[in-house]
């Protein structure tokens, strides 16, 4: 794994008045706050929300990046970034998730942006692939994501891969 750039930004869009602020950090370097706000985050929305008992913590986590969008000491968005190779042969964005407080309020999009623009910071501009779960398809065309697969069951959930081409 490289080195981890460590940042945090502050972007322009209010929020609540408040700024958001993306951080990304390698595994290592993640806080004990850091951390456990993304696993409950995760756990908040996959497993309860969604009513879907499955093993979140699936021992990619330590190789991968995460990228996390809070306001104070509220984590408000999330995602996890892996190489290639380690959940598929592209680089991958998964593990998408907003706090439900911030739904419809394009804290989602930012998100998916800013995900993006990290993903081919880290790991020069190439194609990135997702597995989106099937209801959140539009979103992801709408970023210019193109479905690659068939309809598939996930954790009893449909997925469909989708690839963004550099």
């Amino acid at each position: 794994m490289k080195a981890c750039p460590y940042y945090q930004r502050q972007i322009g869009k209010k929020y609540n008045m408040e700024e958001i602020i993306w951080t990304c950090k390698s595994f290592n370097t993640l806080t004990p706050n850091e951390l456990y706000q993304a696993l409950r985050l995760r756990s908040e929305v996959f497993i309860v929300e969604q009513n879907c008992p499955y093993l979140d913590e699936d021992n990619k986590d330590q190789d991968s990046w995460h990228l996390m969008g809070s306001t104070k000491d509220k984590l408000i968005a999330y995602v996890r970034i892996l190489p290639a190779g380690l959940s598929f042969k592209e680089v991958s964005i998964g593990r998408v998730v907003n706090s439900p407080s911030v739904r419809n309020t394009g804290v989602g999009r930012q998100l998916m942006h800013k995900a993006i623009d990290t993903t081919w910071d880290l790991f020069g501009k190439q194609n990135i692939r997702i597995g989106a779960q099937l209801y959140l398809r539009k979103f992801y065309e709408s970023l210019g994501f193109k479905g690659v697969s068939d309809i598939y069951l996930e954790d009893n959930i449909e997925h469909i891969e989708m690839v963004l081409i550099a």
